[in-house]
């Protein structure tokens, strides 16, 4: 197979899927069967795909030039082969947890469901395989558009006005700032093609340099750097296999993969480093981690808790972004894997707990872990990721970006980094302890209540055996963290 056809198939394999799942729609159980034939084809494609880019094949396709010098375009390099390998393995195994959650949820538009899931793996592929920033651009925005019945999912007044902050909040960065930095790029440097090492180097006063930069950071409204973060707590009210899509396999991190391509492609780190570009602007990244982690410790509602936890931990990335140090650029690169597989397990079993008790509140678990052990075990190990202890995959992304920092004599930041370690245990650690060695409030242990059904729980033990494999493995995430910084 060319290089051509497995970067068409992998983009168009997720749109004809849809496809597949309208036309099933009278037929559940063919209709959760064409999900998961597409979703396994697409990540053994993925796999393939990033096996013979590492092997040293080029993947490039170029669809149109709707303007002069401006094409829509697709060339797979590091940092976005990374991406698209996190989305397109974490696909097939929240399709696996979705069809348990659904079906016992007894939720209402399943195939509206599964479809606008299909189209939004595909506009993220979009995205990561983006050859220069219109590309990016145009799938950026229907990301933002395919997602937004996944987040009115339910259709009750709460999901309709988080559908209006979601959209209002994304569309208006994206339009309002990040829209306005593309053409203020394409201005002074006449290109908007994604070259190793930037492309404005000699060719913007670095005067200007950190406004630019700023436009980017405040643009890409789905980084949720503060204060347009407000879209992510608000879209809590979609299912949780949706709140797994938005934090783990797609649109947040399509937010810090796209700060990250920006930085790398665009500015490029001597420019940065060498101009102080980011100077001011990183201390907002810093302001971030600290005060969404102090508000998630407020919050007893555990989905909101964890969506707080993720603005917080969207933020170690684009700090790691604006370092601009090789130590930083690799391990911002990597936390989109590690806290990708780390964040799905804790919603997967955030899931877990509301579909079998309809439990919402952590002041509501005590004693559940004794009645639900494989579920708070899950939880258990994706917070300890989340801290980044040794033995769990979050370890090396925050080892790396505490190595960054360090690298660019910023001690202050690495201060932050540890300070908020420990706000990740006050925050996460107490909801498996609490569960396992605490007892109801009635004093009685829980009889009725046992684990999610099966496929809920083989989604959730995958992910989080592999937030323990990726302390051992991490070579093929690292592998590709640093040829994106050093290229190829």
């Amino acid at each position: 197979m060319s290089t051509t056809t497995l970067l068409l198939l992998v983009l168009l394999l997720p749109l004809l899927g849809a496809v597949g799942i309208i036309a099933a729609r009278r037929f559940p159980n063919i209709r959760e069967g064409v999900t998961l034939v597409t979703a396994s084809l697409v990540a053994v494609l993925v796999v393939i795909m990033a096996n013979r880019f590492m092997s040293g094949e080029v993947f490039a396709l170029t669809v149109g030039e709707p303007l002069p010098g401006i094409t829509i375009a697709f060339k797979v390099e590091a940092l976005g082969m990374l991406f698209a390998l996190v989305a397109g393995l974490l696909w097939i195994v929240t399709s696996i947890y979705a069809i348990g959650y659904m079906r016992e949820h007894k939720e209402k538009n399943q195939t509206r469901f599964y479809t606008a899931f299909a189209v939004a793996i595909s506009c993220t592929f979009g995205v990561a395989f983006s050859a220069n920033l219109f590309t990016l651009f145009l799938f950026y925005e229907l990301l933002t558009l395919s997602t937004y019945p996944l987040v009115t999912h339910t259709d009750t007044p709460a999901a309709k006005k988080a559908g209006r902050v979601y959209l209002g909040i994304l569309l208006g960065t994206s339009i309002g700032l990040f829209l306005l930095a593309i053409l203020v790029t394409w201005s002074v440097s006449g290109s908007v093609t994604f070259t190793q090492g930037g492309i404005l180097a000699g060719k913007l006063d670095p005067a200007w340099a950190g406004l630019l930069y700023a436009l980017f950071l405040f643009g890409i409204g789905k980084a949720a750097v503060m204060p347009f973060h407000r879209w992510l707590p608000a879209a809590m009210v979609a299912p949780t296999p949706v709140s797994a899509l938005l934090h783990a396999v797609a649109v947040v991190k399509a937010g810090v993969f796209t700060l990250l391509k920006v930085t790398i492609y665009i500015f490029g780190s001597d420019f940065i480093l060498a101009n102080d570009v980011t100077g001011g602007l990183i201390w907002v990244a810093a302001a971030t981690i600290l005060l969404s982690s102090l508000i998630a410790m407020s919050k007893d509602n555990l989905k909101a808790r964890l969506a707080y936890s993720t603005i917080s931990q969207l933020s170690y990335i684009a700090l790691g972004a604006m370092l601009a140090s090789k130590s930083g650029l690799i391990g911002a690169s990597m936390h989109i894997a590690m806290h990708a597989f780390a964040k799905i397990s804790l919603f997967f079993a955030a899931g877990a707990i509301l579909v079998v008790t309809h439990k919402k509140l952590i002041s509501e678990m005590d004693g559940l872990g004794r009645a639900m052990p494989v579920t708070f075990g899950v939880f258990l190990i994706g917070t300890m990721s989340i801290i980044g202890l040794p033995l769990f995959g979050g370890m090396w992304s925050k080892f790396y970006l505490g190595l960054g920092t360090v690298e660019t004599g910023q001690l202050l930041l690495l201060g932050i980094l540890m300070l908020s370690s420990l706000l990740n245990v006050a925050y996460l650690l107490p909801i498996p302890i609490r569960a396992f060695f605490s007892k109801p409030a009635d004093g009685k242990p829980y009889t009725k209540i046992n684990e999610a059904p099966k496929t809920i729980l083989l989604a959730m033990v995958i992910t989080s055996s592999l937030c323990i494999i990726l302390f051992f493995y991490p070579d093929p995430f690292y592998q590709l963290a640093t040829l994106a910084v050093g290229g190829r």
